[in-house]
């Protein structure tokens, strides 16, 4: 093994066996990885960079069904992702097919010496370490590296082909899994749901009645029928009279759906996720990366571009597309439009032509006035602070809100990892919490006895603001007046 170009040297420190493990029925150790090569992904839920490397990981497990093996090491970054529950939930609504250990105190993190996430640890067949990489890794770039690593290991005779097999999760059958936005349309009196683990839009009444479905329901890039179109976890929403814009997050693409003619088109993205910085161009053909959510002012498309780090603009009448806000830098830094950092925008509304954000991995919630050239912070303070606290802007603490909506100077804010609706007074910069106790439940009733799981999106109509429920795999109305919740009956 010596001679080998991927001959490893020291031994990778064992697993820890009292740590809890999901996708599988009991911990593993190293051994049971003997005679494969073994990824172990050290990644968190939030990160989008860690979500991008999943279906690239994925398509290296299928390329090696019998040589390779891949183990997640969560390594939390928020207190809500230390639960095994909710990472239970993280690999379902992502589609992770292999274990994952909850490495809740950052034990095996510091056993391999990681220092950023995602970062990937390469083992040999005998359990010694080859090498690492942190970043993002696509198949291109690890279908080769896997490649050469089996046929030296082959050669060498390491190589154990024998199948593993392991206990998956399982997600509810329900009609809706995981939606992660949500868009109420006064107009026509409905809905607009992303069933983002169904890969699909549905169209409802208010009080829930089907009565459209975009999208087959098939992960994939196809356009055409309302029927035979294909999504890839869609999420936000923008509706213009009967035409309906999708962000199509993990498709790295912007839909247009013609609701009068049952028609889906790709009006941006090529399908590719992007990689580095890029000043736009034709709309076509630009690589995007992990369109958010959208907002729809007169002819141009606002989007959060989660895995850029900024909000890009789309002009629909030449279908060129560039970003208006943000340097790309991931951080939490105001000033004009291009120089200031942003981290991960993944909520966007509008008012007064202003736009207003989830800055989700800073727990913030910031303005872009597009006229003034200004990005300002209302909540936040930095990629490590975050909390559950109301009370003025510069005291208040959120954590990970993905979705916003503005109505008369008031912001609503889908604390995500908080399972809490909030809201900010522009006028006192003031932060109070609309429902929502804090525990984990699908519970109607009063303000002070609902309970949310991890809510990703928002909609305001009239007296009501409508909630993508995420984890519950459920659409909840909240009356604004009172705070009082209940479950909006979604059904055929």
């Amino acid at each position: 093994m010596a001679s080998t170009k991927y001959a490893g040297t020291v031994n990778a420190p064992e697993l820890p066996s009292d740590l809890e493990w999901l996708n599988t029925q009991k911990p593993l150790a190293l051994s049971d990885f003997r005679g494969k090569v073994l990824i172990l992904d050290f990644w968190t839920y939030c990160c989008i960079n860690c979500m991008h490397i999943i279906p690239h990981l994925r398509r290296l497990e299928a390329r090696f069904p019998e040589e390779l093996a891949v183990v997640g090491v969560h390594s939390a970054k928020f207190d809500q992702e230390r639960s095994t529950e909710n990472i239970r939930q993280a690999i379902l609504r992502y589609g992770v097919s292999h274990p994952v250990i909850n490495d809740y105190d950052m034990r095996v993190w510091q056993s391999f010496g990681v220092r950023a996430w995602p970062t990937l640890i390469y083992i040999d067949p005998q359990g010694k370490v080859v090498g690492k990489s942190s970043g993002e890794l696509t198949f291109d770039e690890g279908e080769p590296l896997i490649a050469e690593m089996v046929r030296e290991y082959e050669v060498a005779g390491l190589l154990d082909r024998a199948p593993l097999s392991f206990a998956l999760e399982k997600t509810p059958d329900a009609l809706l899994s995981f939606p992660g936005k949500i868009l109420a349309d006064g107009v026509g009196q409905r809905l607009f749901i992303a069933d983002s683990g169904h890969h699909r839009i549905l169209v409802t009444d208010l009080e829930g009645k089907v009565t459209t479905f975009i999208g087959s329901g098939d992960e994939g890039l196809a356009d055409g029928t309302l029927d035979g179109a294909q999504f890839n976890r869609p999420q936000g929403m923008a509706l213009d009279g009967e035409v309906l814009y999708v962000a199509d997050t993990e498709n790295h693409a912007i839909r247009r759906v013609d609701l009068a003619q049952g028609i889906v088109e790709t009006i941006a993205g090529t399908g590719r996720q992007g990689k580095g910085p890029s000043a736009g161009g034709e709309a076509a053909e630009i690589d995007l990366r992990s369109p958010w959510d959208l907002v729809l002012i007169e002819n141009e498309l606002h989007i959060a571009m989660a895995g850029t780090h900024q909000l890009w603009t789309l002009d629909l009448t030449t279908f060129n597309m560039w970003p208006s806000v943000g340097s790309g830098a991931e951080n939490i830094t105001d000033g004009p439009s291009r120089t200031a950092a942003l981290a991960q925008p993944s909520g966007l509304a509008e008012e007064g032509g202003v736009l207003y954000f989830a800055d989700s991995e800073t727990s913030a919630v910031r303005s872009a006035d597009l006229s003034k050239d200004r990005v300002t912070t209302l909540v936040g303070r930095g990629l490590f602070d975050f909390g559950d606290s109301d009370g003025p802007g510069a005291d208040a603490h959120l954590q990970h809100p993905l979705g916003v909506d503005v109505r008369e100077g008031t912001i609503y804010v889908a604390d995500t990892y908080n399972s809490k609706i909030k809201r900010i007074d522009l006028g006192t910069g003031n932060v109070t919490t609309v429902t929502g106790t804090g525990e984990q439940g699908l519970v109607d009733g009063t303000s002070l006895q609902a309970q949310l799981y991890e809510p990703g999106g928002l909609s305001v109509l009239g007296g009501w603001l409508y909630v993508a429920d995420t984890n519950n795999h459920a659409v909840r109305a909240v009356e604004l007046l009172t705070g009082a919740v209940m479950t909006v009956d979604v059904g055929i």
